[in-house]
């Protein structure tokens, strides 16, 4: 008798979750007592993958089950599989009891802000893990599902409930020997001799400041960059002067990467925004909030 061809699309996973775990106890009994099924519910899914496949996978008897041929050539394939499987989804699944906060940050404010401080809030709330989602753009963000979002953009691009990190503004900075080579007092217009440094879609570039300064000849810049994190690490090589964002700025300076240009500060039209989300973790969300609004504070050494 000639049997009918099998069909192109995969049998169940139940299947092969019941004919797995039954290879492994050789009973049908000690598998459902696993995965929390009847013993009958465990011999039909197999007699119905057995049936799929064409071939006796176990020999059954009053009291043993013994694997066939077949059922020990199929055994390391299913095995090796939902192997996978667990390990794909545990990635999804926290460690042990803690709870995971997500945060959708703007990739500057995790590079420069976030990680040069994030040992102290794992230390200081060990209870609770971190997942950080970098973005660039704001639309970067609709594909997140965050406790905690962290934008940049103008208000209106931000969303409602957003409130802004402040101190929020722009200056000037350059690594220590560019900046040492200026003579001083620095006016603007001593920075044409050197690369200008701008991320893109700022409203207040380079241009618009020294139109600002009414200077006949203005400014443009030399080298457009995608975010401030990049123009910091520009300015922090040598590569020329940027302006940039106070609260990506502010660590490199501390650490002596940088130097403020001793310039006016331009008034941020785009900063950066903290925004809360609906989550199951409130208390978590509002510590890290704390904590990060913590490390952003105005510094009296900075001026703020």
């Amino acid at each position: 008798m000639r049997l009918p061809p099998m069909s192109k699309s995969l049998p169940p996973l139940t299947w092969f979750r019941a004919f797995e775990a039954a290879a492994r106890h050789l009973s049908f009994t000690l598998a459902a007592d696993e995965l929390g099924f009847t013993q009958s519910a465990i011999s039909q899914h197999v007699r119905a993958l057995e049936d799929r496949l064409g071939c006796q996978l176990f020999v059954r008897a009053n009291r043993s089950l013994q694997l066939t041929d077949a059922g020990r050539l199929l055994v390391p394939d299913v095995t090796a599989a939902m192997g996978l499987l667990t390990q794909a989804v545990r990635r999804f699944i926290p460690d042990g009891d803690r709870a995971k906060l997500t945060i959708a940050t703007s990739a500057s404010i995790a590079h420069f802000v976030i990680a040069p401080h994030i040992a102290a809030f794992t230390a200081r709330h060990p209870d609770i893990a971190l997942q950080l989602i970098t973005t660039i753009w704001p639309d970067d963000f609709a594909a997140s599902t965050a406790d905690i979002e962290i934008r940049f953009g103008a208000p209106g691009v931000v969303g409602a409930g957003a409130s802004l990190l402040e101190p929020s503004y722009l200056h000037i900075v350059a690594a220590p020997e560019v900046a040492g080579a200026l003579a001083a007092p620095v006016r603007l217009t001593d920075l044409r001799a050197l690369p200008l440094i701008q991320a893109v879609g700022l409203s207040t570039g380079w241009t618009a400041l020294s139109r600002r300064q009414k200077l006949s000849d203005r400014l443009e810049a030399d080298l457009y960059v995608d975010t401030h994190g990049m123009a910091v690490d520009l300015a922090i090589a040598g590569a020329g002067v940027a302006l940039t964002h106070f609260q990506i700025t502010r660590n490199a300076i501390q650490r002596g990467d940088l130097c403020e240009i001793a310039l006016p500060h331009v008034p941020a039209e785009e900063g950066y925004y903290v925004a809360l989300k609906a989550t199951a973790l409130p208390e978590q969300q509002q510590q890290f909030v704390d904590w990060f609004l913590e490390v952003t504070k105005p510094s009296p050494v900075l001026g703020g």
